[in-house]
This record gives C-alpha cells, sequence and structure tokens, in this order.
C-alpha cells in the first residue's frame, strides 16, 4: 500500500491529509499558515511540519507498523516562479518530523509536488484536473486546465491590482457607496444604516476609525459583503448594481478562460469555490444562466472534496506516472 501527504497551506491555516492509494483519508491535521513569503521559511516550515504530525496522529496508526509516505503535494499561493518552487522543496527536503511518529519518508524531488492552491482547489473540487475553478472568497480568481495539460489563470491579482467579483470587492464598493450617500453625492441606499447598525456606530463617520485606525485589512473589509448581498436581496438599487458587477466580472473572467482552453461543444465541469457563491442573493444561478449561453455542454457544481484532497490526487498520480 503506498501512502502520500497532500497539503493546502494558505495564510491563515495549513491542512493536511494523509491518504492511501484507494484515496481514502486516514488522517486530518490542521495547524497555523505556511505562506512563506508573509511568514518567512522557517514559521511556514513549522506549520507545515506540525500539521503533517497532527494528520498522522489523527490517523491513530498501529506503532507497530509504521506507514511509509512515498509522496507530498503541496498546493501554496504564489509559487508560479522556479525560485519559489526550489525553496519550497528546500522547505520540504529538511522537515524534521517527530521522531516518534509511526511513519517513514522515502519520497525524492520527484514526488514533491508543488502546485498553486488554485491547482488543488480545482482538482480536489472536481476530483480531477481537467476543468475550471471559479474562486470567489476574500479574494478571487479563475484558473483551469484542458484534456491537453494546457493552463489558463485569469485574475488572482490581489485587491489593490484586481479580484473583482470578490467579497472584498463587494465590501469595498459598498462601503464607499454608503459614504457617497452620506455626503449626498449619490441617491438613497439602505447600505449607509446597514453598515452603522452592524458595526455599531453613532455615525458614519466612524468607520474613518475603524477601517484606518483599528488597521482593519483585508479580511474585516471582506467579511461585510454579506450585507450589500443582502441588501440587494431586499431590493437595494445600489447594492443590486454592485452584486450585479460582481457576477458579470466573474462570468467574464470565467468566459476569458474557457475561451483559451475549451471549445463551445465540450463537455467540462465548473466548480465555484468561496463564501460569496454561498450568499443570500441569487449570484450562483445568474452565473449558471450566463454561461450556459457561453459554453452548453459545462456543468457548474459545488466542490466535491476540499483543497488538501486535490493535493493528495496530485500526489498519488505523480506515483502513477
Amino acid at each position: 500500500m503506498s501512502y502520500v501527504f497532500g497539503i493546502d497551506g494558505g495564510g491563515t491555516k495549513t491542512i493536511c491529509l494523509l491518504m492511501d492509494e484507494n484515496q481514502v483519508v486516514l488522517g486530518r491535521g490542521e495547524a497555523g499558515p505556511s505562506n512563506y513569503q508573509t511568514l518567512g521559511i522557517e514559521s511556514a516550515k513549522q506549520s507545515i511540519q506540525l500539521a503533517i504530525e497532527q494528520a498522522v496522529i489523527s490517523a491513530n496508526i498501529n506503532p507497530d507498523s509504521r506507514l511509509n509516505i512515498e509522496a507530498i503535494s503541496l498546493g501554496l499561493a504564489g509559487v508560479g516562479r522556479p525560485k519559489d518552487q526550489e525553496i519550497v522543496q528546500f522547505l520540504v527536503q529538511n522537515l524534521q518530523l517527530t521522531p516518534n511518529l509511526p511513519v517513514t519518508r522515502s519520497f525524492g524531488p520527484k514526488n514533491i509536488i508543488i502546485s498553486s492552491d488554485s491547482a488543488i482547489a480545482l482538482v480536489g473540487g472536481t476530483g480531477h484536473p481537467v476543468g475550471l475553478a471559479v474562486i470567489s472568497g476574500t479574494g478571487s480568481i479563475v484558473f483551469g486546465q484542458n484534456r491537453l495539460g494546457k493552463t489558463k489563470r485569469v485574475g488572482g491579482w490581489g485587491y489593490i491590482l484586481g479580484d473583482e467579483g470578490s467579497a472584498y470587492n463587494i465590501a469595498i464598493q459598498g462601503l464607499q457607496a454608503a459614504l457617497r450617500f452620506y455626503d449626498g453625492r449619490q441617491i438613497y441606499t439602505t447600505l449607509a444604516e446597514n453598515f452603522q447598525i452592524h458595526l455599531g456606530l453613532k455615525n458614519l463617520e466612524d468607520l474613518v476609525e475603524v477601517v484606518y485606525r483599528r488597521g482593519w485589512g483585508v479580511k474585516e473589509i471582506a467579511a461585510l459583503a454579506p450585507i450589500v448581498d443582502r441588501a440587494a436581496t431586499e431590493g437595494d438599487r445600489i447594492a443590486e448594481g454592485i452584486m450585479d458587477s460582481a457576477v458579470a466580472e466573474l462570468v467574464l473572467a470565467t468566459k476569458t478562460a474557457i475561451s483559451g482552453l475549451f471549445n463551445q461543444t465540450e463537455e467540462f465541469e465548473i466548480v465555484l469555490i468561496g463564501g460569496v457563491w454561498g450568499g443570500v442573493g441569487n449570484c450562483q444561478s445568474r452565473f449558471e444562466t450566463a454561461i450556459s449561453a457561453i459554453a452548453p455542454n459545462a456543468q457548474v457544481i459545488a466542490p466535491r472534496h476540499e483543497p488538501a484532497f486535490g493535493a493528495g490526487l496530485l500526489a498519488l498520480n505523480a506515483l502513477n506516472n
């Protein structure tokens, strides 16, 4: 029996799955963030080590039967450059696991698979590497691969340069619209009152203290997107416009990816990932309607598995090839 580790290393947490050759998950571990570009190599390595150890511990392996791990796959943000790949390879090869863990390692450089976080999201979401992942969470990106192995990425440029259709983009437009109404530069919107109540503000001017002086970041602002989504479902014209624009941007990004990878009659799956798709509005149904006109044989689905499972599948694929 062959065994692998599949790892999803992000900016907030690291997930590791211990899987066997039959795609059965034996153990799952979770640790802190492992984005080495923001944390440094040593901190990233510690999170990955801890996630691996937690996965092994949760598997309750018989101490007398040590499992041999033959491959490891990691999905990480920002690993597109060869230099990044080298750094992560070095990091993995220098992992120092607790000696009394009932596992051994026998993987060389060829069985250390390093992918983008979008790639493992696609493989985990669909269960295979062919199709599109349309990710709209805190940020947004569309990533796809066709049957010839060609890949295409659209978006993913971060909250300053892009991330159209993301929770952050929706929330920041909502906040700006509320302040424009407060100034008298825009027609009435319930967003002003909704934000004020949600944040417990005396008036909207207190947003300056909340956002700037408290040092709110992307995640804190993105968490306000459901307020815009809810206002849109209640008929607020400004909120409706923001949500319409978000869906249109995600449709455009998906259409661009489709044109670079698939023909109009080809069958493939589009997996929708991220909190925006789970809102109270009808973003998903409007997205599906628009995509059906572009790619009538494409099937829009919810994720079948988590990204770490996709990483595990890539590790197993490396063993088989």
